[in-house]
């Protein structure tokens, strides 16, 4: 396949799951508990929250669901920020897969397979979650409301965090990312593409905990919800 060809399926198909790394950030595991507080959830309270210094790692439950999927796909497996400006998505099963980002570019590994590595520049949807990545790793609220309108619902208890791109390049294949937490937990990201009808799930910490326990589509994502109305 040529490498144009392969980067236009890649960017196709993945940009979902591409998503919710770039936005972990340094979330990648709670922090310190805090005392329960019915105190709204802001924004600013919630990127704070977010902001945490590597390294640091937790396991994740992917579902995903497409017009090119027969079936609802679920992966799991572990995401690692060994140190600042790297991410590494490690996904164990149903296959064994490893994806490092850094220094703007993404390499992806399979047992048998040559390394593949691309740009993150040369798909603009892409760089821009890329720019989303340093200003959650900051703390950077103004340079994240460069790229989205942010909009927080909930208490510190549980809260959600919905980033709506402004940037044309990347609204016109992003719709949405909400992320989900409690006190300083952030427990699911869901994505919303442009071009598919159903959202994609990635939980987290100790939601992904407790997602082999669960079976079903809608409970996931009462679980990835935890008690915070979906948008």
């Amino acid at each position: 396949m040529k490498r144009s060809t392969w980067l236009a399926r890649l960017t196709r198909l993945d940009l979902r799951w591409l998503a919710a790394p770039l936005l972990l950030a340094s979330a990648l595991a709670a922090s310190a508990a805090e005392p329960a507080s019915g105190e709204a959830a802001s924004p600013g309270w919630i990127l704070g929250k977010l902001a945490q210094p590597a390294p640091m790692a937790t396991p994740f439950v992917e579902v995903r669901e497409s017009r090119m999927l027969k079936n609802a796909l679920r992966l799991s497996g572990e995401y690692r920020r060994p140190q600042d400006g790297v991410l590494v998505r490690a996904v164990r099963d149903p296959y064994v897969e490893t994806t490092t980002i850094h220094a703007g570019q993404a390499t992806i590994e399979r047992a048998g397979r040559a390394p593949r590595t691309f740009s993150l520049a040369r798909a603009p949807e892409l760089a821009g979650l890329q720019d989303s990545f340093g200003a959650l790793l900051s703390g950077d609220r103004a340079a994240l409301e460069a790229l989205y309108r942010l909009r927080s619902e909930g208490t510190r208890q549980q809260w959600s965090l919905e980033l709506t791109p402004t940037a044309a390049e990347l609204a016109r294949r992003l719709q949405t990312i909400t992320l989900y937490g409690q006190d300083a937990e952030l427990r699911c990201i869901e994505t919303r593409m442009v071009d598919e009808p159903k959202p994609q799930r990635t939980l987290l910490a100790s939601a992904a905990e407790a997602a082999p326990a669960v079976v079903d589509a809608d409970g996931l994502a009462r679980l990835c919800h935890q008690g915070v109305a979906p948008r």
